[in-house]
């Protein structure tokens, strides 16, 4: 090989970057993944939590009793009432990493952002970044463009102290993206819930709790409560739980009012807790299984060095809290179902009620391994991938399943797929209406058992083996039907799965226009007059009845890198029992009175 072939290793090779610099290349060591807006944890909104972070802060501190976040297009603002940034460090604490008070606990002693990353992140992945702080009768005000400064100008003002805060999301960075109300507005109830006497003012909505924890669950619970919310709240440690009759277990947690998406040290501390708790004051000998199943909880934690896993803070990780957590968990519930015996008797009457279904299901469980291990050692309709969440692969987000009618789609999918990222179940008919079925059915059900086999969610969603599970049916009344039909099975049995953002529906063309030069592919009626437009009228349409009749290589193009997915979202619990009870229960009538209502 020549010299000249050789790339040349020298001084001038080394790179240093500025801290703008490195955020914009290495985006995702400081907000997680970037996304279009379409998932509630894409980096549009880590920026604007990040704003509001600050935000909360001073009110947690005594400054500032109301936030005011506006949302318009794509434009972001927020402003608060609190002490203001002092002005002559205004700059240095929108652009330079490692600068703020965060790190003087005498400032902020249990703050949310405690790197000095946060706000400078969103000064350098912003088109337009504009902070005014006013302090004392001034207001400086700094515009900056990527970072770099554009204004910098210092004037008199008769504006409250507080901080001003305008951004636009870089398109360079985030490409094409919209914000969801729905997203912002969930998060700016939770800052709510959790700062009680806080005002947040949402566009035209506005968001203020005075019983905290108690509050977001009832609001979560609603009437599916089993019994009243036991709650408890001092100054740094706070939770509050009930059971609904539902399948599974329910948590919300926080830290330092950062809601911990993973949990972490302080969850699995109330856990172990609350199972101590009951068995200390009930003098029996429940599982974590018996006293959690149903279970729908929050808890909430202020500490002055908060370890999170990543800059997007979703899992704690303080080891040296647990002991103390638990401790204090399980003393005052004990000590709470000792002062409300009638509401102590509803909750052991529950826990009970659990573990007798508990019991009953052992032997079904064992009649179903032993029938999958007699029908042979592979789920039958399965076609895995090699890829999978929790395996520490650096494309274990991607690892997908589709959950698709019959063999002639499954064929299609196959075919076309990522055999690394996406696997392929194939139905078998029509799956069983599960609604009002007890939990038995899972194991009783052939079908049903398989799917909960490939997904690994018998032990909860904690086992998931693919962070999408996508629902990909025909789109006729059988297609449609055999969809709800899953989303009943997920809600009824594994709703951790919906409420956890893992549930999808595939979206695939219902029409191909084209002509001997393009072909267009439409998803809607809409679309499709406007291909006909472009192409002419000699345009040729076809109608897909079903995926089948979608060839392998068209199928590539609509399961790649464009796919279109539209996330299965319930807002709360006590959303599902209602929907299930009315679009999958025994109310044809209704039902039918509704549809003719809706015809359009």
């Amino acid at each position: 090989m020549s010299g000249s072939a050789v790339l040349k290793y020298d001084e001038s090779k080394i790179k240093t970057l500025t801290s703008i610099e490195h955020i914009r290349l290495r985006t995702g060591m400081y907000i997680g993944r970037l996304g279009d807006g379409s998932n509630v944890d894409d980096g549009i909104y880590i920026l604007l939590k990040e704003v509001i972070d600050n935000s909360v802060d001073e009110f947690i501190m005594g400054f500032g009793k109301r936030i005011r976040v506006k949302l318009n297009d794509k434009t972001c603002s927020v402003r608060d009432y609190g002490r203001g940034i002092p002005l002559g460090m205004l700059f240095e604490c929108v652009s330079q990493i490692n600068t703020g008070a965060k790190y003087n606990t005498d400032v902020f002693m249990f703050s949310v952002g405690l790197n000095g990353v946060g706000t400078k992140a969103v000064n350098a992945l912003s088109e337009y970044f504009m902070v005014c702080s006013y302090r004392d009768g001034k207001c400086r005000k700094i515009v900056f463009c990527r970072g770099e400064v554009v204004e910098d100008t210092t004037e008199e003002t008769k504006e409250r102290n507080g901080t001003y805060v305008e951004f636009i999301p870089d398109t360079e960075i985030f490409g094409t993206f919209s914000f969801r109300d729905e997203f912002l507005e969930k998060r700016i109830r939770h800052y709510a819930f959790l700062n009680s006497g806080l005002k947040i003012q949402f566009n035209e909505n506005t968001y203020q709790s005075e019983n905290g924890l108690q509050d977001l669950l009832e609001h979560e619970a609603g009437d599916e409560a089993v019994y009243p919310v036991f709650y408890y709240r001092e100054s740094t440690l706070e939770f509050a739980f009930t059971h609904t009759n539902s399948y599974g277990e329910r948590y919300l947690s926080f830290a330092n009012g950062q809601y911990t998406s993973a949990g972490g040290s302080h969850l699995s501390a109330f856990k172990e807790g609350l199972l101590k708790g009951v068995n200390a004051y009930s003098s029996e000998k429940f599982t974590g299984d018996d006293v959690r199943d149903g279970i729908i909880a929050a808890i909430s934690i202020k500490l002055k060095d908060p370890v999170f896993e990543s800059q997007t803070k979703n899992k704690l990780g303080n080891s040296d809290i647990r002991r103390d957590i638990v401790a204090r968990v399980q003393s005052e519930i004990e000590q709470m179902l000792h002062r409300d015996t009638v509401l102590a008797d509803q909750l052991i009457y529950k826990v009970k009620a659990n573990q007798k279904l508990r019991t009953e299901l052992l032997s079904v469980k064992k009649k179903a391994r032993a029938r999958a291990k007699q029908t042979a050692i592979r789920i039958p309709k399965l076609k895995d991938c090699k890829i999978h969440l929790g395996s520490a692969h650096k494309r274990e987000e991607e690892s997908s399943i589709f959950l698709t009618e019959g063999m002639s789609a499954a064929g299609s999918l196959v075919a076309s797929r990522d055999v690394y990222t996406q696997a392929v179940y194939a139905l078998k008919g029509k799956p069983l209406n599960v609604y009002s079925h007890r939990r038995d059915t899972v194991y009783k059900n052939e079908e049903i058992y398989n799917i909960m086999r490939a997904l690994n969610i018998e032990g909860g969603v904690e086992g998931l083996r693919y962070n999408k599970v996508i629902l990909a049916t025909d789109a006729d009344i059988d297609g449609l039907h055999i969809r709800n039909l899953l989303m009943t099975l997920f809600l009824h049995f594994f709703e951790d799965l919906v409420l956890d953002g893992h549930l999808f529906i595939l979206e695939t063309p219902l029409f191909r226009v084209r002509n001997k030069k393009k072909t267009i592919y439409c998803y809607s009626d809409k679309e499709k007059t406007q291909a006909e437009k472009k192409l002419g009228k000699k345009a040729e349409v076809t109608r897909f009845k079903g995926l089948g009749e979608i060839s392998p290589e068209e199928f590539g193009q609509f399961i790649g890198p464009d796919i279109r997915l539209e996330k299965v979202g319930i807002d709360r619990i006590a959303d599902i029992s209602d929907m299930l009870s009315f679009y999958m229960g025994k109310n044809t009538p209704q039902r039918r009175q509704y549809i003719m209502e809706n015809l359009r």
